[in-house]
């Protein structure tokens, strides 16, 4: 048997897809946004375990998670009760280019990981539009992405994503298990403390959740 990890079919990285201008554009939309849908730090199902990132949403439905009701999509942001706030055309453009899909994207997933922060191996599976691409794009320091298979503790692969790289998750892969070891503190200035106190990333995460 071979110990070469082998990329999933469906899988892309895309380095440098967008520009500087494009993802200060972005980060100027989740400031904007942050207003009316603030960050928050969502917990997992039964435990009520913190996560170590901090959350928001754009889009007509945003992923949230608690101790009692678990993961799932709601129109409205849990701690303010406003709806989230709408998707920039930036992203919808990128959905229309890499999806392929025939219905546009409900949720972005806006996550905030400060220096320190990580995200563990899962897979996006609340969405009944299991057969979209995820659509994964990095503003700010790098941070080393993983991805696995579709079985927990199987071989993986990492590499280092930089600001404006993008990723689709599609076909096989949109059924694989991915993660974020770790932050590289200092590798980028796009989010500036008077902003983002103690920089970090930015991770923007678009689905779609219904079928069309």
């Amino acid at each position: 048997m071979s110990d070469v990890f082998s990329m999933p079919e469906g899988f892309r990285l895309l380095p440098g897809r967008l520009s500087r201008t494009e993802q200060a554009g972005l980060i100027d939309a989740v400031v904007s946004a942050r207003q009316a849908a603030p960050f928050w730090r969502p917990t997992m199902p039964r435990t009520g375990q913190p996560l170590s990132v901090t959350m928001t949403n754009f889009g007509s439905l945003g992923w949230v998670t608690d101790k009692e009701k678990g993961y799932r999509y709601e129109p409205l942001h849990p701690e303010t009760g406003q709806p989230w706030p709408a998707m920039p055309p930036l992203l919808s453009e990128l959905w229309q280019e890499l999806a392929d899909y025939p219905a546009a994207p409900e949720a972005c997933l806006v996550n905030w990981y400060a220096p320190g922060c990580r995200m563990g191996m899962h897979i996006d599976w609340d969405e009944e539009a299991t057969d979209a691409a995820v659509i994964s794009i990095s503003l700010g320091d790098k941070a080393r992405f993983r991805i696995g298979g579709p079985k927990r503790g199987g071989k993986t692969a990492s590499m280092v994503v930089s600001s404006g790289d993008v990723i689709v998750l599609g076909g096989a892969a949109r059924r694989c298990y991915h993660g974020v070891d770790r932050i590289y503190p200092g590798t980028s200035t796009l989010l500036d403390d008077a902003r983002f106190p103690g920089g970090g990333r930015i991770n923007l995460t678009m689905r779609r959740v219904r079928l069309p």
